[in-house]
């Protein structure tokens, strides 16, 4: 694990990484947290180690609020700026890229992939996309979806109050290039009930699982 430091925005100043690259790599998911924890959450470390034993190498970052102690999350002008600065940063590393994150992370990494293509980034994941608030049922969070020119993966919970399938599946079957993988039972932060038999370990596993198996289908090595 190799601790790094960039430049989210003239106006943000730096904020910090974590890269975890080992020799085997084939690509560099470029991860960003969501809006209630920072990069060193379980469950970024977590997904960042299982991801980088099976090839995919992570680069975790920093939203400049979080870098700051801040409570709330930066204008999403910065957002959008910090997850272009980080991709540039992990760029440099030679690797070919995915990028998204958590929640609100990888919401902002399609947000900034409508505007303008991600340079180099082959495909974008997301951990659990933040379709709608929670009680608010809707769909405009996905509007900018169909401007997004890269392979999407979604993993989803059948449990997340943030995204119910009856309404994120429509949406999806509607874009070229999107994948659904959904997790049995997992709520929005991918835990499960003790009565499903299965551990959150299990679930990371079988979410790095997916990532790497969708990654591979890129053909992007």
């Amino acid at each position: 694990m190799k601790e790094l430091r960039f430049e989210a925005s003239a106006s943000a100043g730096e904020v910090s990484a974590l890269l975890d690259v080992r020799a085997h790599a084939e690509s560099l998911l470029v991860l960003a947290h969501g809006a209630g924890a920072g990069m060193r959450h379980g469950f970024m470390a977590g997904m960042s180690e299982r991801l980088a034993a099976r090839g995919v190498a992570t680069f975790r970052y920093q939203f400049p609020w979080t870098e700051a102690g801040r409570r709330r999350p930066d204008p999403q002008p910065i957002l959008l700026a910090t997850v272009r600065s980080a991709i540039g940063r992990a760029a440099e590393e030679g690797l070919p890229l995915l990028a998204g994150g958590k929640s609100m992370g990888g919401r902002m990494t399609s947000l900034a992939a409508a505007g303008e293509t991600l340079p180099g980034v082959h495909g974008i994941v997301f951990f659990g996309f933040p379709l709608h608030p929670a009680g608010r049922p809707g769909i405009e969070r996905a509007t900018h979806l169909k401007r997004v020119d890269a392979p999407m993966l979604f993993l989803q919970g059948t449990r997340d109050s943030l995204a119910g399938l009856d309404l994120l599946e429509p949406v999806l079957a509607a874009l070229d290039r999107s994948t659904l993988h959904v997790i049995d039972g997992a709520d929005h932060g991918f835990h499960v009930p003790k009565r499903s038999g299965r551990t959150d370990a299990d679930v990371q596993d079988e979410l790095a699982e997916a990532v790497v198996g969708w990654s591979r289908g890129l053909s992007i090595a």
